[in-house]
C-alpha cells in the first residue's frame, strides 16, 4: 500500500471527511498490506503525467502503479484515462 494512501487517509480522517480508526497505520498493517514508499522516481513520474487529474495523491498513485507494474484499484474515472492498469471499485 502506498505511503500516499496512508497519508491521504489520515488527512481526511483528521479533517472529518473520512471515518477511520485513529490508528490508521495499525489498521493497514493488520490488514496485511506491504508498504510502498515514495521514491524520487515516483515523484518525477507523477510530475510528468499529463494533467488529466489534479489531485496530487492520485497522480502519485498512478505514477507508482506505472513504475512498479501494479494494478490500481479505483472508483475514479479520471484515473482510468491514464496508461495504467486499473480495477474498478464501487464507492460505499
Amino acid at each position: 500500500m502506498s505511503a500516499a494512501s496512508v497519508w491521504e487517509i489520515e488527512i481526511k480522517r483528521a479533517t472529518g471527511r473520512l471515518q477511520a480508526p485513529e490508528d490508521v497505520l495499525g489498521m493497514v498493517r493488520d490488514a496485511g498490506f506491504l508498504p510502498l514508499q515514495i521514491t524520487f522516481e515516483h515523484a518525477l513520474e507523477a510530475g510528468r503525467l499529463p494533467p488529466i487529474h489534479r489531485d496530487p495523491f492520485d497522480r502519485m498513485l498512478v505514477a507508482q502503479a506505472r513504475l512498479e507494474g501494479l494494478t490500481l484499484a479505483t472508483a475514479d474515472p479520471e484515473i482510468r484515462e491514464y496508461d495504467v492498469a486499473t480495477v474498478e471499485v464501487t464507492r460505499t
